[in-house]
């Protein structure tokens, strides 16, 4: 059984005339190229320690399979605003999972998606917790439920956008949770 023990968070941008080079340079600009980055879904790790991207990196070799939950995102249109978004949420016991959640959009800014990838794993653990909420509310009326419940002890996120490339040129926005 293998459970990850430590997640740093990464985001980068890429733009390059074709498309996976253009996501090849994002993941350069993330620092993540080196490894092969195996998908997973959205499950923080009970026990689970959030540490830098530099600390993290420092404890991985290249060629290395690497779990990752990853938000992607591209365009080739000009001017085209492009986004990508993790969102964390933490329950107060370490010994309990979390939730990941992954956002992509195009026209967002990146505060926008940030809150709203955010949003999505709070919500996610909530309803796992069993705090009662109305998911009309907006975000930060339910943040505020969340973190006054007593069961949720962070929220958080990481977002990268960009404008597309003015002459076409493929443009690829990431953001990842890697795990160790």
């Amino acid at each position: 059984m293998v459970v990850p023990t430590r997640c740093f968070f990464t985001k980068g941008v890429g733009v390059q005339k074709d498309k996976l080079a253009s996501f090849e340079l994002a993941l350069r600009k993330a620092g993540i190229e080196k490894f092969n980055l195996v998908y997973v879904s959205s499950i923080f790790p009970p026990n689970c320690k959030q540490v830098s991207t530099e600390e993290g990196l420092k404890l991985l070799e290249p060629g290395q399979i690497v779990h990752c939950v990853m938000a992607r995102n591209e365009t080739s249109e000009p001017n085209r605003l492009v986004s990508s978004a993790i969102g964390l949420a933490r329950p107060k016991s370490n010994k309990e999972y979390g939730y990941l959640s992954e956002h992509h959009a195009f026209g967002e800014t990146a505060e926008k998606s940030g809150e709203y990838a955010e949003d999505l794993a709070a919500t996610m653990l909530a309803t796992t917790l069993g705090i009662e909420f109305d998911p009309d509310q907006a975000w930060q009326e339910r943040e505020q439920i969340y973190k006054a419940s007593g069961k949720i002890f962070k929220t958080t996120h990481i977002c990268q956008s960009a404008t597309g490339d003015k002459n076409g040129k493929w443009t690829t926005v990431i953001a990842a949770a890697v795990f160790i």
